[in-house]
């Protein structure tokens, strides 16, 4: 169908003729993008230019105006129409009479509409009172009705922006910044909001106010593409959900994809990455530029006062001399910084007789400097950078090396740095296998960034440890290319490891260097996960850590990797109770380094503590407990991260007549009662000799999900009615959960149990990976139960919504199970768990 034919269906029928060509032109396969909205817009405006001249033909002294993303000729498929009714002032009651026979018909089809009657000059005066309502006014664009009284409109609108400028610009860049703080990056969330957020639409319109002011430009490149790319996925989450939405949802993003022909939701989080960089990057140069000519202005009248001055005390000191100084344009200072590169007004830029196509370490010299500075790289210098610098050797001299090094040890001005060389180009060419993780999405919500920009990170809180390794370069190179194997199928951490030697080696390492730093790679999870999943206890668990790390000197590496990369991920990944765990594997495993051979673990004695509950247990036939909060810090280097919310946690010590169903019904209390289990251990006590009756101990971490503990009184009435099946405890968890709401959300993959083959020679390991929910541990704790398997101790960690957690089991005499008998009970267990 052609436009004349769409404008002719609009205008013969009326209201439906015009909702029966929309719908027709939506669902048009073959016109989509820009070419779709601006049919659209072309659609309604000869609907709306209809509508106005209907019945009494044309009338005076008024016109209709597109404002807005209307004004700019990109109607989406569920976007507002954003009028203005532009008149004279002469006949307010042909007006109004005009309006109702405007908007009536707009809300009878269901269409959003936004929409103002106006003078001119109550339309400036508007625009200068609130500066949502002048951005939309830079897009007027004309309808139908009086042409002048719009161009008039236009002209001054435009002349009030200009000359208002330096006021409102500030306005507008904190406008931004807001909305940023409210929203989040663009680039980095799972579920983004494609105009509110930073690098969205909104922030492109605003590229194009700036523009409009005459005092500054964004940089054109790509900005055009990145914003047709946001709208191009608007558009389609406006066809797949029905809905007038800017917030691409997890479960709508399969379908988006689908709808703009891409690979999958992946692909299509990318490219929304990808083009919300561009806009963001853009912004970042604009504001720059638009705080430097506005503090040139400022500046400017007081330097040629000074200069006067100066003239007027030189010409009396020197007579007959009449040369002044303060004439023409002052000439920026530029400061020197390395070799080829200077700081001129805040910026770092090229000095003038850099040459960059002779000096291939230029552009990590030029970056080096300007993230040890703390200032930004200039838009000209990267630029001239990209379009003239040669490639480095292979292998990387010195130079270049050390300055990368440098560059990464920066801290967090690397990060806006390392953005500027990555908008050029020039990371890719530095870094070939860079490209497969940029913008990579990391569908967890642990993590809080993409994959390049979760690397970035983590050198910057490599660079706080610098200090506690004797190699910080291979520290800071290790932070930087952890991860480079996400890009690749399978595990990525074997994938980094074949990766990182290539890349090393290059970069000018030697091989013994090489042979750490994939090292480094290949086990940057190993603490982490043993630490929190393992028994510390076990000489295995010890000895299999000390046999990949190989030295001291890549285990105190690994040790301030580990902790960088979990700073670096996000608030879930890292806690004092990690790193204490963390802290005393690397003892353990120093120690075995250092050639003391672990020592197979002997029943711990009782304390006073545990032998008084022990013995009133026995007394009282019941269980006895006490809940103690732990007030040491750990031992060694562990620093509390700033904000970090979690405590140190508390001791549980249950002492309980040995009987079936120990495991479930504490598990089970403790759900109840809201207290998150960290730490489990559980084993038979030997009573003093003349004490009748066995009795089993229970010591566990635990910590309040919300507000305080519960009083131990309370949970030992609970555990006391849970153990004589008074409690029901499964029914009242059901009933919580049937409590809270359902919401849409991605569906979680289902559970996986495995049994770790060779983790320890006292019991059988199995493992748990689910979805964290309220009761999970009493779920798994009555399944081990009903296969008639012995608990030695568990080790829980949840990771966002992940719960990833180890159960040391034996037999009911306390070895561990056949490998038969132990993939039964793992088999039986996942079975239960997915049911």
């Amino acid at each position: 169908m052609t436009s004349t034919d769409t404008r002719k269906d609009a205008e013969d029928s009326g209201p439906s003729g015009y909702a029966a060509a929309r719908l027709r032109l939506l669902t048009e396969e073959a016109r989509s993008g820009p070419p779709r909205r601006s049919a659209l817009s072309r659609l309604t405006d000869d609907w709306l230019a209809g509508l106005f001249t209907a019945g009494s033909g044309e009338p005076r002294g008024v016109s209709l105006v597109a404002v807005g993303g209307y004004g700019r000729g990109e109607l989406s498929p569920r976007s507002d129409l954003d009028l203005l009714l532009l008149h004279d002032g002469t006949d307010a009651q042909a007006v109004a009479a005009l309006a109702d026979r405007l908007w009536y018909p707009v809300w009878d089809l269901g269409l959003a509409l936004d929409h103002s009657v106006r003078t001119p000059a109550e339309a400036r005066r508007t625009a200068g009172e609130d500066l949502k309502v002048q951005l939309g006014l830079l897009d007027a664009r004309h309808l139908a009705g009086d042409p002048g009284l719009t161009a008039g409109l236009r002209t001054a609108v435009l002349a009030d922006w200009r000359n208002q400028a330096p006021k409102r610009l500030p306005e507008l860049q904190e406008l931004c910044a807001e909305r940023a703080e409210r929203q989040g990056e663009l680039q980095y969330l799972l579920e983004p909001d494609l105009k509110e957020a930073r690098g969205g639409l909104r922030d492109a319109t605003a590229l194009r106010a700036v523009a409009a002011s005459w005092l500054a430009d964004a940089p054109r490149e790509g900005l055009d593409d990145a914003r047709r790319r946001l709208l191009d996925v608007r558009d389609a989450l406006h066809l797949a959900t029905g809905r007038a939405t800017d917030r691409l949802a997890l479960q709508e993003q399969d379908q988006v994809a689908a709808e703009l022909g891409l690979l999958d939701a992946d692909t299509l989080l990318r490219q929304v990455y990808e083009a919300a960089r561009v806009i963001s990057y853009a912004g970042d140069v604009t504001w720059r530029e638009v705080g430097r000519v506005l503090r040139s202005r400022s500046t400017r009248p007081r330097l040629r006062k000074l200069a006067r001055e100066r003239s007027d005390f030189l010409r009396r000191a020197v007579a007959g001399d009449g040369r002044a100084l303060g004439g023409g344009k002052p000439v920026a200072e530029r400061s020197p910084l390395a070799e080829g590169v200077v700081e001129q007004d805040g910026e770092v830029v090229l000095a003038r007789a850099a040459r960059p196509e002779r000096d291939p370490v230029l552009p990590l010299r030029a970056a080096a400097a300007a993230a040890q500075a703390g200032l930004p790289l200039s838009l000209h210098a990267v630029r001239r950078l990209a379009a003239t610098v040669r490639p480095l050797p292979t292998p990387w001299p010195a130079e270049a090396r050390e300055q990368l090094v440098t560059l990464l040890g920066s801290g967090q001005p690397t990060v806006e740095v390392w953005e500027a060389l990555e908008a050029e180009g020039l990371i890719t060419r530095l870094l070939p296998d860079w490209e497969r993780v940029r913008c990579r999405p990391q569908r967890n919500a642990v993590h809080i960034w993409t994959v390049d920009r979760h690397l970035i990170e983590t050198a910057v809180r490599a660079s706080e440890f610098t200090r506690r390794v004797s190699r910080p370069d291979l520290l800071l190179v290790a932070a930087l290319l952890h991860d480079i194997g996400k890009g690749w199928p399978g595990d990525h951490s074997v994938a980094g490891e074949i990766i990182v030697k290539d890349v090393a080696a290059r970069i000018g390492f030697d091989r013994t260097d090489v042979a750490v730093l994939s090292t480094l790679v290949r086990h940057h999870l190993l603490l982490v996960e043993t630490a929190t999943r393992r028994d510390l206890e076990d000489p295995a668990t010890v000895r299999s850590v000390a046999e990949a790390v190989g030295s001291q000197g890549t285990l105190e590496l690994l040790h301030a990797l580990t902790e960088a990369d979990a700073l670096a991920t996000g608030p879930a990944a890292w806690s004092t109770w990690r790193g204490s765990l963390v802290t005393d594997l690397v003892g353990r495993v120093s120690a075995v380094l250092a050639g003391d051979a672990p020592e197979e673990p002997e029943a711990a004695a009782a304390t006073a503590e545990q032998e008084r509950l022990a013995l009133e247990a026995v007394a009282t036939g019941g269980p006895v407990l006490s809940l103690r909060a732990q007030t040491e810090p750990p031992a060694g280097p562990v620093e509390r991260p700033a904000g970090d919310p979690e405590p140190l946690g508390v001791e549980l010590l249950i002492a309980v007549p040995d009987q079936p169903g120990v495991l479930p019904a504490v598990a089970g209390v403790l759900a109840l009662h809201r207290l998150t289990v960290r730490t489990a251990e559980l084993r038979a006590l030997e009573l003093p000799s003349g004490v009748e009756g066995s009795v089993l101990l229970l010591n566990w971490r635990v910590a309040a999900e919300y507000g305080s503990l519960p009083q131990a009184a309370r949970l030992r009435a609970d555990l006391v009615r849970a153990l004589n099946g008074s409690l029901d405890i499964a029914g009242r968890l059901a009933e919580r959960d049937a409590a809270y709401p359902r919401r849409r959300g991605v569906v979680a993959p289902p559970p996986r149990v495995t049994v770790a083959s060779a983790a320890s020679r006292l019991a059988t390991v199995i493992e748990v990976r689910a979805q964290d929910a309220p009761g999970l541990l009493f779920r798994i704790g009555r399944a081990l139960e009903d296969a008639g398997v012995r608990m030695r101790s568990a080790h829980v960690s949840t990771l966002g919504a992940n719960a990833v957690d180890a159960f040391y089991v034996t037999q009911a005499h306390g070895v561990p199970l056949p490998g038969d008998e132990a993939v039964a009970v793992a088999r039986k267990l996942e079975e239960t768990l997915r049911g």
